[in-house]
């Protein structure tokens, strides 16, 4: 079982670089930011651009990899994303992941769209397919129903394509479609559930959506290694409440077949409130015990990490 944490992009940097640095002291595999224009947990907050933020962290830690949570059409065209992917993936050695999803309603608000969610659904998909092909070649010619290109040039890259995958794409997905291409054009999966009214209801979901991606998988004809990525903090309990809650979700994750888990830097109230040293107690005691477990994510953090796999 590998770890990764999310420092969600509300403080200034002077803040923000202190406590990525100490998520990469923790012994954190990785790191996280969400990647929207507004996160509706905290609709009032200061809010700074995800891949900006992820620059300059990649540009103040060494081993932490490093993940949007997640990129999606929203708030991104894939042309322009492109240049931004090249970059962080110059910029981290090697360490960058990209998180890729649908999107919210909110940021789909924001952004003046009036698509329903089947249409953002089919747009997402369209979105990964042609942000796959600009970072797997060059000269780009695309007319889809939501994205064109002409001529792109796509140098330094290609960065996929490659073994080890260079940038590699966890595609968020709870629904079946979205499974599919996950299990089709992803290297790994991320999710985080559903809404649910109590944990019991939490983890069904999660069960459920465990069980969609193997079948995925099958159908695809895939085999070996599929890292599987869950944030342990979307239920109803943030799991920072305590190390025994922190340890049974990390157990729940790994009986499903999760080979990361993400949590949250703990905040002083609203959403994710919780102690900072519960947090260090976590990281010094609860971790280490849980290095040795099978199933540990395919991109390993090791002093040479930019091109683990």
């Amino acid at each position: 079982m590998r770890f990764g944490l999310t420092i969600l992009p509300e403080h200034p940097w002077p803040t923000a670089v202190s406590l990525w640095r100490e998520a990469e002291a923790m012994g954190f595999d990785h790191g996280w930011t969400f990647d929207h224009v507004t996160w509706g947990g905290l609709p009032d907050s200061p809010w700074f651009a995800a891949l900006p933020t992820l620059a300059a962290v990649a540009a103040t830690t060494e081993r932490l990899t490093l993940g949007t949570f997640v990129t999606s059409p929203n708030n991104h065209h894939p042309v322009q994303l492109m240049r931004e992917v090249l970059a962080l993936h110059d910029i981290s050695g090697g360490r960058f992941l990209l998180g890729l999803g649908t999107g919210g309603d909110l940021d789909s608000r924001a952004m003046g769209d009036d698509l329903t969610l089947r249409n953002r659904v089919d747009r997402f998909h369209e979105f990964t397919d042609l942000l796959d092909w600009l970072l797997s070649g060059d000269h780009v010619d695309a007319d889809g129903e939501y994205y064109r290109a002409r001529d792109v040039r796509t140098l330094p890259g290609p960065v996929r394509g490659a073994d080890p995958v260079g940038v590699p794409f966890l595609v968020a997905a709870n629904g079946p479609r979205s499974i599919r291409l996950a299990a089709t054009r992803g290297d790994g999966w991320l999710t985080y559930g559903g809404p649910a009214d109590t944990d019991e209801q939490w983890w069904s979901l999660v069960e459920q959506a465990a069980g969609r991606v193997t079948d995925a998988l099958a159908a695809a004809g895939r085999t070996g290694d599929f890292p599987r990525y869950l944030n342990i903090d979307a239920g109803p309990t943030f799991t920072l409440t305590s190390a025994d809650a922190f340890e049974d979700a990390v157990g729940r994750a790994a009986d499903l077949g999760f080979t990361d888990v993400i949590t949250h830097w703990p905040r002083a109230e609203g959403p994710f409130a919780g102690r900072r040293e519960l947090l260090e107690h976590v990281a010094s005691e609860v971790l280490p015990r849980w290095r040795s477990t099978p199933g540990a994510g395919a991109w390993a953090t090791s002093p040479d990490a930019g091109s683990a796999r």
